[in-house]
């Protein structure tokens, strides 16, 4: 009987695994969903540091933003082959190396990223800016 069992739980190793592959992807995808994917942030960055992991993520991001914005993926792509932009010369090459359509989209993401990284306010513009929030509630 006992050899039985025995016999039985290394039978299902592969399904004990498959099971806690099942168990570690749950757990994943709850800490995603909680606090907008505050936990997930820092095992996706040491993930990235593999670098098997890093093509992987890599391939995914491409593959979903062709998905979305195929001129974007296109215009990153060129951007890419062009390396570093830290000269003007080179990024106005690189730049006028993408079609109209490219060079559309590529600068509507990053203005949108621009405006999605507010700059912090000190005390002066804050109170401008909050005198502006109610004058313009008065005048509605």
């Amino acid at each position: 009987m006992l050899a039985m069992a025995a016999s039985l739980i290394v039978e299902l190793i592969p399904l004990w695994i498959l099971l806690g592959l099942l168990l570690v992807f749950l757990v994943f995808v709850l800490l995603a969903r909680v606090a907008g994917g505050k936990f997930v942030r820092p095992i996706v960055t040491a993930m990235a540091k593999v670098p098997l992991f890093r093509k992987w993520m890599t391939k995914a991001s491409e593959a979903a933003l062709e998905r979305q914005n195929p001129e974007l993926a296109s215009a990153v792509k060129k951007l890419q082959r062009y390396g570093n932009l830290t000269d003007p010369r080179q990024a106005q090459k690189a730049m006028s190396s993408l079609t109209p359509g490219e060079r559309r989209a590529y600068l509507a993401a990053t203005g949108e990223q621009q405006e999605a990284q507010p700059q912090p306010l000190n005390r002066e513009q804050r109170r401008r800016l909050e005198k502006a929030q109610r004058d313009a509630q008065r005048r509605r």
